[in-house]
């Protein structure tokens, strides 16, 4: 089984699209009320701390020398 590459910025954009969602199906199910306006700052927060995350795994990787460039070049 090929393994892929860990992208740190992938997964916490996705939680924050996940906390969005769970917050408008509890708003559905009655659990609370959710205004309209709540999944702008939470999406838009989480692709901001997405983004940093992945500049900071992308350096990480590039200053231990490891990364898709020297794997990919061969082929």
């Amino acid at each position: 089984m090929l393994r892929h590459e860990f992208r740190p910025g992938k997964l916490v954009a996705g939680f924050f699209v996940t906390v969005a969602g769970v917050l408008y199906a509890g708003d559905a199910g009655g659990a609370w009320e959710t205004p309209w306006f709540v999944a702008i700052p939470v999406v838009v927060g989480g692709l901001c701390l997405a983004g940093a995350v992945g500049l900071a795994g992308r350096s990480m990787r590039r200053r231990r020398g490891g990364g898709t460039a020297e794997a990919g070049a061969g082929s």
